[in-house]
């Protein structure tokens, strides 16, 4: 699938898949008071409803990207829309907060399945400036779902509830399947002499590792830090994680290959990601609870607030992953993150009474310019010098990364306000998102100083490898 026609549909089927995977990320935010107020809970309900989602969805990417290099992106990607849909109506119908958590967890596990897949797809098909451009492309659309999810949720709860915040991905998956049947059979998979293995030690520590500090996160802010039920899981998911990596290090196929990280332009990347996805989940979580539960605004104006966030993303995000194949990536994940952080700060006006207008929309509108400036170029830098046989493990690690950092970012977000949401509470977390992104800002110039234009990365050519078009 070489020509033009094709490579389009490739570019919607990537787009549309990973469309739903952040939509869903995102579109329930602004339904949070609204499911607590129906199902009964607070803050910490709130946070497992995100951290559930993204706790599976963090510590089995890894393995997805594994799958997707091994078993074909075209093969993982239909198994995951199908589960997706299948679990987004799990979460629409639950009775109960245990019931919507646990459907939530199971959301993420669909979702893993989606993102380094769609993006694997894209980087077998691409190259050099064209693959700039198609990243900028991905980038902007799916970064879209990320952030016009608020919107499209406050709607919804506004009118015909907070369940159809789950149900409505159903539609999106449908359309993906029907364009995937255009699509050609898997050209990456295991052989003979590869047999498929998924690294199940890996996946099981990773996922212990993770879930053990999360949970005493959260927990600890509301049963006191020093208990039993609070210090035995962060001590044990601690201990899992360094089991993971001394696993990671001798695995015969391991789920995260360390020796990734060789290559400078990946390390510094994800160092980056660390950082900026760390601060717009936390960021993006509080704005709409802020507007909702302190501003007192209904659910569609909470999500209305981030509507120029998702324009100017769509207006300059291509631009930017074109312009970041011809310069190089440094100046523009040194300036995107300052830019965004100067959004947040912005933000430092919110008093009471509060003006959402005046004190909060002109810092997100700051925030989308920032976040078009860098996301682009972040996701090209970290795949630039990746050969495409590993793209779909490699697009899973940054991804993996992003999701981890906001999953820790949600769990702190008690800590951070003070065990309630206040407007001094939004300030500290204003501050600490600021100084997130100016951190990845600073790894950004310091790490990226003579790393290549993407257009000099060893991607082949798609034309000169059509068996890598899917």
């Amino acid at each position: 699938m070489t020509d033009d026609r094709g490579r389009r549909v490739v570019l919607t089927v990537a787009v549309l898949a990973s469309f739903v995977a952040f939509l869903d990320g995102s579109i329930v935010t602004v339904a949070l008071p609204a499911i607590a107020g129906e199902l009964g809970g607070d803050l910490t309900l709130q946070q497992w409803v995100v951290d559930a989602y993204l706790l599976t969805l963090g510590s089995l990417m890894l393995v997805a990207g594994s799958l997707s290099d091994t078993f074909g992106r075209v093969r993982v990607l239909r198994a995951g829309l199908v589960a997706f849909a299948a679990t987004s109506v799990l979460a629409a119908l639950a009775p109960d907060p245990g019931l919507l958590i646990a459907a939530r967890a199971l959301q993420g596990v669909a979702a893993a399945l989606l993102v380094p897949s769609s993006l694997a797809l894209i980087t077998s098909t691409f190259s050099g400036p064209a693959q700039g451009r198609a990243i900028g492309s991905w980038t902007a659309w799916t970064g879209v779902a990320f952030l016009v999810g608020p919107l499209t949720g406050g709607a919804l709860v506004d009118t015909v509830g907070w369940r159809w915040v789950f149900a409505v991905v159903v539609l999106p998956v449908a359309v993906t399947l029907v364009l995937m049947t255009r699509l050609p059979g898997d050209a990456h998979r295991g052989t003979p002499d590869s047999p498929a293995r998924v690294d199940v030690v890996g996946a099981v520590l990773a996922a212990v590792g993770l879930a053990g500090p999360v949970f005493a996160l959260i927990e600890g802010q509301r049963v006191g830090f020093g208990t039993g039920s609070v210090l035995a899981p962060l001590v044990v998911g601690v201990a899992a994680l360094v089991a993971f990596v001394a696993w990671e290090r001798r695995a015969p196929q391991p789920m995260m290959p360390l020796d990734l990280f060789r290559t400078r332009a990946f390390t510094v990347g994800n160092l980056a990601t660390v950082g900026i996805y760390a601060a717009l989940s936390l960021g993006t979580l509080t704005i709409p609870l802020v507007v909702q539960e302190l501003a007192g605004l209904p659910a569609t104006l909470a999500g209305l607030v981030t509507l120029p966030t998702t324009i100017v993303s769509l207006l300059f995000s291509t631009l930017f992953g074109t312009l970041a194949a011809k310069h190089g990536p440094r100046p523009f994940m040194t300036t995107g993150p300052l830019i965004t952080a100067s959004g947040f700060l912005w933000m430092l006006l919110v008093r009471d009474p509060i003006d959402v207008w005046w004190q909060i929309v002109p810092g997100v509108v700051l925030f989308g310019f920032g976040l078009a400036v860098t996301v682009a170029p972040l996701t090209s830098t970290v795949l630039s010098q990746i050969p495409p046989a590993r793209s779909g493990i490699a697009s899973a690690v940054n991804n993996a990364v992003s999701r981890v950092a906001g999953l820790v970012a949600v769990a702190f977000l008690g800590v951070i306000a003070g065990g309630a949401l206040t407007v001094d509470g939004f300030h500290r977390v204003v501050v600490v998102v600021a100084v997130l992104l100016t951190a990845s800002a600073l790894v950004s110039f310091v790490g990226l100083r003579g790393v290549a234009r993407a257009s000099s990365s060893p991607l082949v050519d798609a034309d000169a490898a059509p068996s890598d078009a899917a």
